[in-house]
């Protein structure tokens, strides 16, 4: 079964002129000249930037979701390649409206003009995973109904198992494979897939994000309709804007284009640091704007978390970086385990200051990220570090945000406008307010621990009666031992009058 989907991409690549992409060197030409002649029946009269995005959605989603990252870096790619494949991000080839109405007569077990008072059998949008018609409930709302398209999870399987092969090949055959993890970062991939493949747990996500931006004028989440949700669809409130890719349409109706772009960059730190949840898949086919500035969010199926652990730990980063102590950013990597004991925190921070230095106090417009990147790769490899599979997700997110800042606003410094948010950040977590939290979050669980302390005490005494008779009283509890517990005694004491002072 792979090795026929390995034909076909193969096939695919080579019918819409793909080799032209890899085998343009002059080294190699006899090798082009081979494609041609065993392809000689084809015709490549469109061209290359139209050949790659029909190859994309011929091939499939994982494809396809491929080719919409790929639209957001324009430092990246040539003009004419980011433009075209810039059509995937919510204009993917539709699938027959008589599919859509069997899906919806499959999960209601009625015609949708039963269900609906109104629905519209074109698509308004079409994506690699589902597609979105505009309806109106019996009850007058204009709804949003996004119906998964039909045996998308056989391809995505036949699709995830040729990269799990791929995976297993690169560690195997390349000295950099088994450092880079590729088969957990398959692994993660493959996790979001299958949530998106659900449309309850779309929905879920959906409701999780509009409660953490509840009164936000930042972002606008759309309501779900939970009587209407089932695992092929997910109805939402209709959520009119502008598409955030449309800047010129977006100037006309008077929005402010730079604080977009910096609104931006604060919705992502405040999903990142302050919820540990947000949303991964922020290309600009599912943002709109309204005509007062604010986002609109679409598409809740692919969802990235992040532990205390993960956060704290990429805060401090983000702060070193942005103050430039890069010996703080050494220890902090060598804190986490991505760097071995063994590593010259010296040489790191070295190693790191030269990467970052040169695109410091820039404008996006004026920092060639395609090669940052490449030298940051480089870094790690040479130092050992290890890819951490579970911040893949927030990594694309954060290649997608940067995307589209460029593209709001390439005088937009990214770096001064999330540098005081992680201030704050920060400040709130491990500052004095954050003490206030912490004995707030604990209060209820001391509060229940304290009742139980005389019990427990008794147990414990009971439990040292039957030490003594075994092993010598006086020989395992020495003086110093019941001085540290009466002084624990103390300390759990104080810490309970503190937090219940803190609550009153």
């Amino acid at each position: 079964m792979r090795i026929l989907r390995l034909a076909r991409i193969l096939y695919v690549s080579a019918r819409y002129g793909l080799d032209e992409f890899f085998l343009g060197h002059e080294r190699i030409k006899l090798v082009r000249w081979l494609v041609n002649v065993l392809f000689f029946w084809r015709r490549l009269r469109e061209p290359r930037a139209v050949r790659l995005r029909r190859a994309l959605e011929c091939l499939g989603p994982i494809f396809v979701k491929f080719g919409q990252v790929l639209s957001t870096r324009r430092d990246l790619l040539p003009a004419d390649l980011a433009d075209e494949l810039a059509l995937l991000q919510d204009r993917v080839r539709p699938f027959p409206s008589e599919q859509a109405l069997e899906v919806l007569r499959r999960a209601y077990g009625r015609d949708a003009h039963d269900v609906f008072a109104e629905f519209g059998p074109e698509p308004v949008a079409s994506a690699s995973i589902a597609q979105v018609h505009k309806a109106r409930l019996k009850s007058g709302e204009a709804v949003a109904v996004k119906v998964l398209r039909p045996n998308i999870r056989k391809t995505i399987e036949s699709d995830l198992a040729l990269l799990y092969t791929l995976a297993g090949l690169l560690e195997t055959l390349w000295s950099d494979g088994k450092r880079l993890k590729p088969k957990e970062v398959v692994a993660e991939f493959a996790k979001h897939l299958e949530d998106e493949l659900d449309m309850i747990r779309e929905a879920a996500n959906s409701s999780q994000l509009r409660r953490n931006f509840e009164g936000s004028k930042l972002l606008a989440v759309p309501e779900v309709y939970w009587d209407y949700c089932t695992p092929e669809v997910m109805v939402m409130t209709w959520m009119d804007g502008t598409p955030i890719s449309q800047v010129d349409e977006l100037r006309r109706r008077g929005v402010d284009i730079p604080r977009l772009a910096r609104a931006g960059v604060e919705i992502f730190f405040t999903q990142v640091f302050r919820d540990g949840y947000f949303h991964a898949d922020m290309h600009p086919g599912n943002i709109l704007v309204s005509d007062t500035g604010q986002y609109i969010a679409l598409d809740f199926g692919i969802m990235g978390t992040l532990n205390d652990v993960d956060k704290n730990y990429l805060a401090q980063n983000f702060l070193a970086f942005f103050r430039r102590d890069y010996k703080k950013v050494a220890q902090a990597h060598r804190d986490s385990g991505w760097i071995s004991e063994e590593t010259r925190l010296d040489e790191f921070e070295a190693a790191i200051r030269a990467v970052c230095e040169p695109v410091f106090d820039r404008p996006l417009k004026e920092i060639a990220f395609g090669k940052v990147l490449l030298r940051l790769f480089q870094t790690s490899r040479r130092f050992g570090m290890e890819i951490q599979p579970q911040l893949v997700m927030l990594q694309k997110t954060l290649l997608n945000i940067e995307g589209l800042g460029r593209q709001l606003d390439p005088e937009l410094d990214l770096w001064a406008t999330a540098k005081p948010f992680l201030e704050r950040w920060m400040s709130e977590q491990l500052g004095w307010r954050g003490w206030v939290r912490m004995f707030k979050e604990e209060a209820p669980y001391w509060g229940n621990l304290i009742p139980q302390l005389p019990r427990l005490a008794h147990q414990a005494l009971k439990e040292n009666r039957l030490a003594k008779l075994e092993a010598g009283f006086d020989r395992l509890l020495t003086e110093q031992r019941r001085r540290n517990l009466w002084l624990a005694a103390i300390v759990v004491l104080l810490t309970v009058l503190l937090a219940r002072e803190i609550w009153v």
